[in-house]
């Protein structure tokens, strides 16, 4: 490790396969401790390359729990996290809000490492109980169109470095490689992206693997659609900015999206957007997202046809009712 930080270090750049084999390595807990932290805080100061993060990808594919889902066509929504928001649960909320809206959806999440309250934080206080058992994900995702990967079932290998990143309390590229190694690898991917530098690798890396994905970067750094300011979506053909007034939706300001001081806040947020009962704010932003999602998985409606569906789903109680079935 000493020569490849001193490498790192000059500037070296690794290729596809010297990438993945080192993080083979470091989950193998082949090195130091402090030697892994050096490793990963070189890539806060030059940025990564689509080599590198393919490589790294592809060895925690290698390593993950795999799942097979037997060609159902399923959806993930998620973000890399790292954006320093401290939003409540967007994409996790319009993961629900699909499902009840019938879309079948894979979602890959992770307790907090540098925001408040992430997606299994906020399911766990809820009542959901993770399983990494494979008929019992088939099971929730036939009977409530959806099922939840908590990724360190599925990806143990990873357990080694927690302590790292949460002693580092910042962004690691291993928030850049969340949503990439769904143990799933499922048919969509609405991906979330907290630079715009981030969201042109995952387009290159997600052409590579012919994957029908989209790639969403809000201009003021959120890693979702935010309605605070114009955001980008990157597909396999196409790189376009829009804006709130394109979705029929008004623009917000960043406290309109806070999740709160602790899991707690975030759960009644959660709850208050399922029952109808949030600010607009909160669940316009759902519909937002929610609504690319049901529009990417269905393919033959426009954007409004969609975002409608997700209110359907929210304001007819079916995402709630189908959230309360999928917990008990």
């Amino acid at each position: 490790m000493k020569d490849l930080l001193n490498y790192m270090y000059s500037h070296g750049k690794l290729s596809y396969a010297q990438a993945k084999e080192v993080l083979l390595e470091i989950t193998e807990e082949k090195y130091d401790p402090m030697q892994v932290s050096s490793f990963l805080t070189v890539f806060n100061m030059r940025p990564i390359i689509a080599e590198e993060l393919d490589g790294f990808r592809a060895a925690l594919m290698e390593k993950c729990i795999r799942v097979n889902l037997e060609n159902v066509d399923c959806l993930d929504i998620v973000g890399t996290g790292g954006d320093s928001k401290d939003t409540f649960n967007i994409s996790t909320l319009s993961a629900v809000v699909m499902a009840g809206a019938g879309v079948k959806v894979a979602k890959h999440g992770n307790n907090s490492v540098s925001s408040k309250c992430g997606s299994s934080n906020v399911l766990k206080y809820l009542g959901y109980t993770f399983s990494k058992d494979e008929d019992d994900i088939k099971r929730h995702i036939d009977k409530h169109n959806l099922c939840f990967f908590h990724a360190p079932y599925f990806h143990p290998v990873m357990k080694s470095v927690v302590p790292i990143r949460k002693a580092l309390k910042v962004k690691t590229f291993f928030n850049m490689l969340g949503p990439l190694v769904n143990p799933a690898q499922p048919t969509y991917s609405f991906l979330g992206v907290y630079n715009s530098s981030i969201g042109r690798l995952y387009q290159t890396i997600l052409k590579k693997q012919n994957r029908k994905f989209a790639v969403v970067y809000n201009l003021d750094g959120y890693d979702e659609i935010s309605l605070t300011d114009h955001f980008s979506i990157r597909t396999q053909t196409t790189t376009t900015t829009i804006g709130p007034e394109d979705l029929l939706l008004p623009k917000y300001k960043a406290s309109d999206l806070w999740g709160g001081d602790s899991i707690a806040d975030s759960a009644k947020i959660f709850m208050n957007v399922l029952n109808n009962t949030s600010t607009t704010a909160q669940k316009d932003v759902v519909l937002a997202n929610a609504g690319f999602g049901i529009q990417m998985y269905k393919g033959n409606i426009n954007l409004q046809e969609a975002i409608d569906i997700a209110r359907e789903s929210i304001e007819s109680g079916s995402a709630l009712t189908n959230f309360k079935n999928l917990v008990n």
